[in-house]
């Protein structure tokens, strides 16, 4: 695995502007993937969602949100350390269950089948008329393919099919930045996931599936742009 600096990836600054989120790029505004995901999603999913709190009650799911946001960015960070070749020596002897469901990813999904490191955290910017921008946890070459990674962590074991509304769109938007901006070909997407009760999962977007979230993507970002046409928000 070695580190290739090929692209210069963006500066960026994330704000909010009428409690959406935007990444301040040069001289653009340009809302967020996970923005435009969650504008668009459909009627089915808001309900699902305001089923589960009324079944836990609002403050359990506030508790249980946090936690895992909190595991969510503990976790990133071991990762980020790893790939980027920084895991500090004093994480050695860290058995927290963050380290644990990292070490899971690493073994499992990272060792050996990732051959290049192109950026990780990076910005990513779709520039120009009804634009957008993001940010990849890992972008490179992964068992031979240019690749956009992501990397979860879940309270419960995933069905394939309950990423396709989140999880494979954002992997979608993320690629079709790249492939714009710097004339790459990133064909694939993986999902590397660990629950809390350290169950490994990988789930790959092949090249045929990922034009199909990426034209779903596509759809989404003029559907937002069409809610906002009412707005002074760009």
């Amino acid at each position: 695995m070695k580190l290739n600096t090929k692209f210069n990836y963006p500066k960026s600054i994330r704000a909010y502007y009428n409690g959406q989120r935007l990444y301040d790029i040069g001289n653009e505004k340009l809302p967020s993937v996970t923005t435009i995901l969650s504008a668009t999603e459909s009627e089915e999913k808001k309900a699902s969602l305001a089923r589960w709190r009324q079944s836990v009650g609002q403050k359990q799911s506030e508790i249980i949100s946090r936690e895992a946001s909190s595991r969510g960015s503990k976790l990133h960070e071991i990762l980020e350390s790893f790939v980027l070749g920084k895991l500090n020596l004093d994480l050695l002897g860290d058995n927290s269950l963050e380290k644990l469901m990292a070490d899971q990813i690493i073994e499992n999904g990272i060792r050996n089948k990732l051959s290049e490191v192109w950026g990780v955290e990076a910005t990513l910017a779709y520039s120009g008329h009804r634009g957008f921008a993001g940010a990849a946890d890992l972008i490179g070459v992964y068992e031979g393919h240019e690749t956009i990674l992501d990397f979860k962590q879940s309270n419960k074991p995933r069905k394939d099919e309950w990423n396709e509304d989140s999880y494979y769109l954002q992997i979608a938007g993320y690629s079709l930045c790249h492939n714009k901006t710097y004339g790459t070909n990133i064909d694939q997407g993986v999902i590397l996931l660990c629950t809390k009760d350290l169950m490994f999962q990988r789930f790959v977007v092949d090249s045929e599936r990922l034009k199909k979230f990426q034209q779903i993507f596509l759809d989404k970002v003029n559907q937002y742009y069409e809610m906002q046409l009412n707005t002074k928000f760009f």
